[in-house]
């Protein structure tokens, strides 16, 4: 059961990168069109600033979850790191716990705030409910979740970098 489970991380892993490299690579090129219609055409396009906006909502809550998972987030843990083994393992469970409560507050009030504002409408996209433009926060939240059971039971995942199945030497 369990290496299902890291599996299916591994897999909702990937899926959080691939739509943060999307959104990252989308913004780079909406950000410079953007420049290009206000400067060289002197016709600035009104859409390319909300849907950096939104990009960039879906790039902070699901990306963040994706570099949880591989402990990638900023930490200070000097002082943890200097008590006694017991000590630093009670620590990052509660630090696991405090995730997984900022997670389950993600995804309540995420949700809240897109059921809330599902009926009203972007200016510049009206055909887009405000509601889906909040998605990324309870989804991010469920990733994370997941990811903090993952880390509470399994424990963290192999670094995907140090463990490739197929290496390549240079000679």
């Amino acid at each position: 059961m369990a290496g299902l489970y890291r599996r299916a991380m591994d897999y909702l892993y990937l899926l959080c990168v691939i739509v943060g490299v999307i959104a990252l690579v989308l913004i780079s090129a909406v950000i410079p069109w953007a420049v290009f219609t206000r400067y060289v055409l002197n016709s600035a396009a009104s859409w390319p600033e909300p849907l950096a906006v939104l990009l960039t909502i879906l790039l902070t809550f699901v990306g963040a979850a994706a570099g949880y998972r591989l402990n990638l987030h900023m930490n200070v843990s000097y002082f943890v790191d200097q008590l006694p083994a017991p000590w630093r393992r009670f620590f990052d469970l509660l630090v696991q716990l405090l995730m997984a409560l900022i997670a389950i507050f993600m995804v309540i009030w995420g949700e809240s705030l897109v059921e809330v504002t599902w009926h009203n409408t972007i200016a510049d996209f009206p055909f887009l409910s405000v509601g889906v433009t909040y998605l990324p926060i309870p989804v991010g939240g469920v990733c994370l979740l997941l990811f903090v059971i993952e880390r509470i039971f399994l424990g963290l995942p192999p670094d995907p970098v140090t463990h490739q199945p197929h290496s390549v030497s240079i000679d």
